[in-house]
């Protein structure tokens, strides 16, 4: 049985993960917080989680590297600067890092990324994101993939051509961008819909989740899936292979 260490086992998808894990074959090695040393359950598990804090990552890749060991980082809010120690990590363990752990948002990143390579530069992407009332950043971290899914399928980055600071007198939408605009209120679990948007025409894709069950499952299906893989970085979309 794979056994699952947590970082950020304290947290509320740190505990969902260590509730469901048993009915999905694996086991719980342990977990560690940020007062806790991070190698020890580096060296414990067959694959880590993490669902911490973006303060906390560098510290987690280094105790995997060190311990051999894949991890999942389902963290947000991450900057630049981690995204380059993941791909560092990455080429001497697998990682596997998304902004949200749904298996349905990640078929739909695959149908966005498809989509936004098939239709021609009279199509404008546009995401529109919801949360309750209590969420920390925006965009959410499932736009953001989103939008760089969208992105390489324009053959670019959401780095390049993303668009979140829309106010005042703004002027005409610039045609080559996405644009990425959040809705916070209520007690909304998460809804991700992205627009394309033509002459006399719409496309929309929507993502609905009504169970925050539904990325505890996920996390540790791409955990499972993850522990088999080789050295290098991986997405959401790609467990959806299995």
């Amino acid at each position: 049985m794979t056994s699952i260490g947590i970082y950020g086992s304290l947290g509320r998808m740190g505990q969902a993960i260590a509730e469901l894990a048993p009915s999905l074959g694996a086991s719980i090695a342990g977990g560690a917080d940020m007062a806790d040393d991070p190698s020890d359950i580096a060296r414990k598990a067959d694959v880590l989680v993490d669902f911490s804090a973006a303060s906390a990552i560098e510290a987690h890749l280094v105790a995997a590297r060190a311990a051999r060991t894949p991890i999942m980082i389902g963290t947000t809010g991450l900057n630049a600067r981690h995204h380059a120690l993941i791909d560092e990590a990455a080429e001497h363990i697998p990682v596997l890092q998304t902004g949200n752990t749904s298996l349905g948002v990640g078929l739909l990143a695959r149908l966005v990324r498809d989509a936004a390579a098939r239709l021609d530069e009279n199509w404008d992407i546009e995401i529109v994101e919801a949360h309750h009332r209590n969420k920390l950043d925006a965009p959410s971290g499932t736009a953001q993939m989103l939008g760089q899914a969208a992105a390489e399928g324009l053959g670019t980055t959401l780095a390049e051509i993303g668009v979140t600071d829309r106010a005042g007198t703004v002027g005409a939408r610039s045609g080559g961008t996405i644009g990425l605009a959040s809705v916070r209120g209520g007690s909304i679990v998460g809804d991700h819909t992205v627009i394309f948007a033509g002459n006399g025409e719409r496309i929309e894709l929507t993502h609905r989740a009504d169970d925050r069950a539904i990325f505890a499952r996920g996390a540790v299906q791409a955990a499972l899936w993850l522990a088999g893989q080789q050295p290098g970085r991986y997405a959401m979309d790609q467990v959806l292979s299995v």
